[in-house]
């Protein structure tokens, strides 16, 4: 009986759980492990962010889920791991054994690389956390009683863009619904190299359609920006042309603001000698395995893809949730072969689709392969996005109380866009 250990409950790694017993049967042991004893719907944290969802919406406790499909679940965070020894050190000392291990942690946060950034000690909020919507909310709603201006992006070395666009869209129809947005000057900051290039080198007509928005929302930005420094109520940017020159040096006062950061690989991982690149991202092949330590498995945001393209501003290839997916799904059928003494074969699908809310309408797209040249590269919005995220939401929160391994995003997004054919073009 070989026991497999999952690093990280997220939106990759309760999907592993699931679908590894599904796949596995009674014959092998799975223990979860995870920071927190919850389980947060991370593409729902905008909402909560303006106190359109709480955390009872969006989060429930992990162990009775997991256990009812016997998985062992530990609500510890990982502070060693010994790769050579298979071996895991947790925060309260305790240490666990594994034959296999799968990495699904999701990033480390590194708002210190600006300072005064983040909701640590900074001046900027953020929604990469529940915790983190939560209190941006709760900046928000002491930014209702004295509205000014408002600063919304991403910081240089970002790599998920999706949810920046999201929060500025959704905060401005949240404004107007208070009829407060007269009195609230907008301005949107990023290191993409134009609007709507999402880290993938723009997607259909995405640079068009976002540009169109956030005209039509009286929404000013900056594009090539690099924050340099945030002060109390002054966000310091240097903007660049194509070739990386410094144009023109902002000072910018708001009175409210939220940036979503550069990601880097969690502290624990990071530290194993051989395992990650320099940004502490786990290097994998083709098959989701570490080169170096044959055992080792990882998947979603914490593995290392290199970007699009070169950008005057450094900016990352985002992992979007139908790409999690299908990385997680070559885990399991290759930990299957693995345990059945069978070669490695399966490997995970670079694609990206993503639904994005805008707050009262929404812009979907899908690039198959997510690096250029493309099969399909398609781009829409419409109010149905915004219905279908809603949708969606629901689905997928159902599903991980339901435990059922069935592919989410196969099963749903793709049928909800219409594009179901699509697949074949991946």
């Amino acid at each position: 009986m070989a026991h497999i250990v999952i690093v990280g409950a997220g939106t990759g790694g309760m999907p592993a759980a699931y679908e590894l017993r599904a796949a596995l049967g009674r014959a092998h042991r799975i223990t979860v492990v995870n920071a927190t004893d919850y389980f947060q719907f991370v593409p729902s944290n905008p909402w909560v962010g303006v106190g359109w969802r709480t955390r009872a919406d969006i989060s429930f406790p992990i162990r009775p889920y997991l256990e009812r499909k016997d998985i062992a679940f530990i609500a510890q965070p990982v502070t060693r791991i010994a790769a050579d020894q298979n071996r895991l050190t947790l925060a309260d000392g305790q240490t666990l054994d594994y034959d296999y291990l799968v990495l699904t942690t999701g990033p480390k946060l590194a708002f210190d690389e600006v300072p005064g950034a983040g909701p640590h000690g900074g001046y900027t909020q953020s929604v990469c956390t529940v915790e983190h919507a939560e209190a941006a909310y709760a900046a928000y709603q002491d930014f209702l009683n004295a509205p000014g201006p408002a600063i919304i992006g991403a910081f240089q070395g970002a790599s998920c863009f999706g949810p920046a666009y999201e929060y500025a869209f959704i905060l401005e129809a949240d404004l107007r619904k208070r009829r407060l947005r007269d009195r609230v000057p907008m301005t949107y900051v990023t290191s993409e190299p134009y609007i709507g290039h999402l880290g993938l080198g723009g997607v259909g007509d995405s640079k068009g359609l976002l540009e169109h928005e956030l005209r039509n929302r009286h929404i000013q930005w900056i594009t090539n920006a690099k924050v340099t420094r945030v002060e109390a109520g002054t966000m310091h940017v240097a903007e660049h042309n194509a070739q990386g020159e410094v144009i023109q040096e902002h000072a910018l006062p708001f009175a409210f603001s939220m940036m979503l950061p550069a990601f880097k690989g969690v502290d624990a991982v990071a530290a194993v000698a051989g395992l990650c690149n320099p940004r502490g991202f786990v290097l994998v092949d083709a098959h989701q395995r570490s080169p170096r330590y044959p055992n080792i498995f990882a998947a979603g945001v914490g593995i290392a893809i290199p970007p699009v393209e070169a950008t005057p501003v450094p900016t990352g290839a985002p992992k979007t949730g139908y790409m999690i997916e299908s990385m997680v799904t070559a885990i399991v059928h290759n930990l299957r072969d693995e345990l059945a003494g069978r070669p490695v074969q399966a490997q995970g699908t670079w694609n990206a689709i993503c639904l994005a809310d805008m707050g009262d309408t929404g812009a979907a797209f899908v690039a198959l392969p997510q690096i250029p040249p493309r099969n399909v590269n398609w781009f829409k919005q419409g109010k149905w996005v915004h219905l279908a995220k809603i949708a969606f939401e629901k689905y997928f929160i159902r599903k991980m109380k339901a435990g059922t391994s069935e592919p989410v995003y196969e099963k749903y997004m793709l049928k909800a866009l219409g594009i179901e054919r699509l697949k074949e073009h991946a």
